[in-house]
């Protein structure tokens, strides 16, 4: 008899488990990641009726392969530009939020006597609503195409990519066990800095590079690709200080930017949902009933801190981004739930070893309660407003109705801010570009160069040449691109107030270009040599080669533009074709004489042999 390795008979065990379990989550029309839990406690250590899983390192690895394809499968949902659609309500609403039940969430751990870190991680874990569950509910109550739920779709959106962001913070705190601002401020720079990064030459390459290949990509080809680059970016991100999971959600939010996003998220559904359920049965096999009636009292504050403080504080936010009362109440009482990012936030703390092993009951314990709740509370939202509409006093519904009134009616931006938003644009994308490429010089070229030119002169020339060349595109954007807008030239016109501040940003962006100059040459050679020699050679070069340099940038900037609205372009061309060949087809029966021919509906059975063949 051959030997059979115990992890395929753990993972016979654990999908049989799961699908037995989930069939009757279905049957009762529970959410399925509650009946991957139970399944996973089912045939986890703590629960001996039915055979236990043995191998749990093996099966604990592939729990955090199931995390990486989970975050993956988010951001191919996500996109960066569904952010920048998402607007100001959603996301100032959001944000009140995940500030107050983040706050409110370590507060409730420091009174419960946890420590710092299992108080900070409760915090994280709260943050975030269940996506799955909202849409759900939504759908059974049929009011999905509710005015709110814009808002309330809105919101989830930016929770995710702020859990995401809190998750980084958690792991640099958890590793450095330091709590100062300026350790937190360089991780958040560093983030925005490498988010910038790999967004632009994301955006500039992949898409691209699928375009080129498109006539080889089968569907085996482009899943085994799109599986290698999320895998690829989860050790990339990883070698730079980040956690895997902020690799893999970033490598789905550049894909969902390609024309290949529907085709890349049809294919890895599969291998997602396989390892997620892996990953959600992996933290039902970590709960002790033991540890859930021991910790019954924390489950019961953390529970009533998500409901109330979730409702309060997203009712709050709502309020104050100019909705309605009512509407804030629906929108408030609809996201009083823990998502479940709660896991994964435990996870990561688990694997860092810097919380304890009673957050996951708590976790599992509040998220059951509130995710049986949810579809309550939001049937019950309008009885619930009018409760608290008589409970107000006149005067207060009349003040916040009229607030919003004034906040809505605010819809144009002014000139100048407009034209402020466009040149941070420019100067945050080209001085990440910039300051990716002084990396590179230094940490790379120079090297390189060292190992292979003896000669010190020839190689300082050439270092400076490839360094200062391949940046010159950025440098001159950096220095003197003028934004694409008409609130440039309405300021430029009304030269009485606005020439004199349109000066004063262009010297300013001419300078800072010049002190990179300097600090980049004086890093590669000396500041003698930055301040006689290659700032007036650059900046020389600039100048006389500027056309040059501008066409070659906006060749740069096309294809970024090209690559970045493709996904648009294609559904818009593939729309008009299929109102054309429906024109086309009614035009059919106008265009056929009665004895020519006549046009008839069929009705083919499914299971005819001929089907399918051409």
């Amino acid at each position: 008899m051959g030997h059979l390795p115990k992890l395929i008979q753990d993972l016979a065990l654990i999908l049989m488990a799961g699908a037995i379990v989930t069939l009757l989550f279905r049957r009762i029309k529970q959410p399925l990641v509650l009946g991957y839990i139970i399944a996973g406690f089912l045939v986890g250590p703590h629960f001996h009726l039915v055979p236990t899983v043995v191998d749990n390192e093996n099966v604990k690895t592939l729990a955090e392969i199931g995390v990486i394809f989970l975050l993956f499968g988010l951001g191919l949902e996500f996109s960066f530009k569904k952010l920048m659609r998402v607007g100001g309500s959603a996301s100032i609403t959001a944000l009140v939020e995940i500030v107050f039940i983040t706050i409110a969430g370590y507060f409730m751990g420091k009174f419960l006597g946890w420590s710092t870190m299992d108080s900070l991680f409760l915090g994280g874990m709260l943050a975030s609503s269940s996506t799955t569950i909202i849409i759900k509910a939504f759908d059974e109550l049929g009011m999905k195409t509710m005015q709110y739920a814009r808002i309330v779709f809105g919101v989830l959106v930016v929770e995710d990519i702020v859990v995401i962001l809190l998750m980084v913070l958690l792991s640099t705190v958890a590793v450095t066990q330091q709590f100062e601002g300026t350790e937190i401020l360089l991780t958040v720079l560093k983030l925005i800095f490498f988010m910038v990064l790999w967004f632009v030459t994301g955006i500039f390459l992949l898409p691209t590079f699928l375009r080129k290949t498109k006539k080889l990509m089968d569907e085996e080809t482009l899943l085994i690709l799109a599986l290698g680059l999320c895998l690829g970016m989860v050790v990339l991100a990883t070698q730079v200080g980040f956690s895997a999971e902020l690799g893999a959600f970033v490598m789905g939010s550049l894909i969902a930017e390609t024309t290949f996003a529907e085709k890349v998220e049809h294919l890895v559904k599969p291998v997602k949902d396989l390892f997620g359920t892996v990953f959600f049965m992996s933290v039902g096999m970590m709960i002790d009933p033991q540890s859930i009636v021991q910790y019954a009292w924390p489950i019961i504050g953390v529970t009533l801190l998500t409901l109330f403080g979730k409702l309060f504080s997203t009712t709050l936010g709502a309020l104050i981004s100019g909705q309605p009362l009512k509407q804030s109440v629906q929108v408030g009482m609809s996201m009083a739930q823990i998502g479940e990012f709660a896991f994964i936030v435990a996870t990561l703390g688990l694997s860092l070893g810097v919380i304890s092993d009673f957050l996951f009951p708590v976790a599992v314990g509040a998220s059951a309660i509130t995710t049986f709740s949810t579809p309550y509370l939001i049937k019950y939202t309008e009885p619930f407003y009018q409760f608290l509409a008589r409970m107000l006093p006149d005067k207060w519904v009349n003040r916040l109705n009229k607030y919003s009134t004034s906040t809505q009616s605010i819809q144009a931006e002014s000139a100048w801010r407009i034209l402020l938003k466009s040149y941070s644009r420019i100067a945050i994308i080209n001085g990440v570009m910039i300051f990716a490429l002084i990396l590179i010089s230094l940490n790379v070229v120079q090297p390189f160069l060292n190992g292979k030119i003896e000669d010190k002169s020839l190689r300082l020339i050439l270092l400076l040449v490839l360094s200062l060349g391949s940046s010159s595109p950025f440098l001159w954007a950096l220095m003197a691109k003028r934004p694409n807008n008409l609130a440039y030239k309405e300021l430029w016109i009304d030269k009485k107030y606005n020439r004199g501040p349109l000066l004063i940003v262009e010297l300013a962006r001419n300078i800072v270009g010049v002190l990179i100059i300097g600090f980049w040459v004086d890093r590669l050679a000396s500041a003698t040599i930055a301040l006689l020699v290659a700032i007036p050679v650059t900046v020389f070069v600039l100048i006389v080669f500027s056309k040059r340099i501008q066409r070659f940038y906006q060749r740069i900037e096309s294809r970024f533009i090209t690559n970045l609205n493709a996904r648009e372009v294609a559904a818009a061309r593939q729309k008009i074709d299929g109102l054309s060949f429906q024109a086309k087809r009614e035009d059919i029966g106008t265009e056929l004489l009665p004895w020519d021919a006549h046009i008839i509906e069929l009705q083919v059975n499914p299971t005819a042999a001929y089907i399918g063949m051409a």
